[in-house]
């Protein structure tokens, strides 16, 4: 068999307020220590995403999903391999598979065309969002396949799918796009929010986090409005079916947005915050995620900006405080 039977996520019911794995910097533990554990992989198997037949689905070779949290495909034709696909189911606050991370879809020659993977995950999950990190390509390297069109009323196909834009929303830093996802076997269709956040430079983290923490604060909105029009159509959890997330190798820019929904929910619950227990935990499903001691540093600053934007503590000096950021990061 080319892959064991469907796995569950790592955990039950989502992160909750007494997640904390009671280690930070401030009890001792550096940066530097802290980053070079996390850069570490768990002893989760690797065994699907290393199988000769989906090895070519993964952007990057070093970069592989867990088979316990791993988002399975359902079989074409009875091929066990063509459930593959490089990306994981991961916790949020208190929601069980409230993400999906994946990796920037392929479509170039030799490397086989995993847009058609893409859409068929987000038709089989239900998804209502599609939020992108990086732009299609950064410095003349292709970071991810074009897999929408841009222009209003453009229509791409792949497979027995077909992708309609509809409205485009532009934003200084993220562009909004309303996509009809149609099945044409079943002539079903679906309407899917795409949100791309197009400010995250080449190489580091935003200069600001207030762009980033609009973007998440759209990104919520719309979830909301969206499991809201679906109405008792829509029997899962409250918040709705996974928010589909990807940068580049779904791991860097998708774990800093995936750690910052999970943080402010939690600060909004209970009034505290635990970045590395929920990096940790999110590490724990998707391998690798936050890459960089810049990414793990601009985390700590948008909480920061977020509590001083709501009144939740006095104004603070960051002066010097993001001088560890360097900007290798994608």
């Amino acid at each position: 068999a080319c892959s064991p039977g469907p796995p569950a996520s790592s955990a039950s019911s989502g992160f909750s307020d007494d997640d904390s794995l009671h280690c930070d910097i401030s009890q001792g533990c550096s940066l530097e220590q802290f980053v070079e554990g996390v850069r570490s992989r768990g002893s989760f198997l690797l065994y699907d995403s290393s199988l000769r037949s989906n090895l070519p689905k993964n952007r990057y070779t070093d970069v592989l999903c867990y088979d316990h949290s791993r988002v399975l495909l359902s079989q074409i034709d009875g091929d066990p391999c063509s459930d593959y696909i490089n990306a994981n189911f991961v916790d949020g606050y208190k929601q069980k598979n409230a993400f999906i991370s994946t990796q920037g879809m392929l479509t170039f020659c030799p490397l086989p065309k995993t847009t058609c993977d893409f859409w068929r995950m987000v038709w089989e999950q239900q998804v209502l969002m599609v939020v992108m990190t990086t732009r299609a390509v950064e410095r003349g390297r292709t970071k991810c396949a074009q897999y929408w069109e841009e222009e209003e009323g453009g229509v791409s196909t792949h497979s027995n799918f077909q992708v309609t834009t509809g409205t485009i929303e532009q934003h200084p830093d993220y562009t909004v796009s309303s996509l009809r996802l149609t099945n044409t076997k079943t002539q079903e269709s679906r309407e899917v929010s795409h949100f791309q956040f197009t400010s995250w430079p080449d190489y580091g983290v935003p200069h600001s986090a207030l762009a980033m923490l609009d973007f998440l604060d759209r990104v919520r909105s719309q979830q909301s409005a969206m499991v809201t029009k679906l109405g008792d159509t829509w029997a899962g959890h409250p918040r709705g079916p996974p928010i589909v997330v990807h940068c580049s190798a779904g791991i860097g820019r998708t774990g800093t947005f995936c750690t910052l929904d999970i943080c402010i929910s939690r600060l909004e619950d209970v009034g505290t915050v635990d970045v590395r227990g929920t990096v940790e935990r999110i590490r724990s499903q998707r391998a690798y995620s936050i890459q960089m001691p810049d990414q793990y540093v601009f985390c700590h600053l948008a909480l920061i900006e977020y509590a001083l934007s709501k009144g939740l503590i006095p104004e603070v000096d960051l002066a010097g405080f993001d001088n560890t950021i360097d900007d290798e990061s994608e």
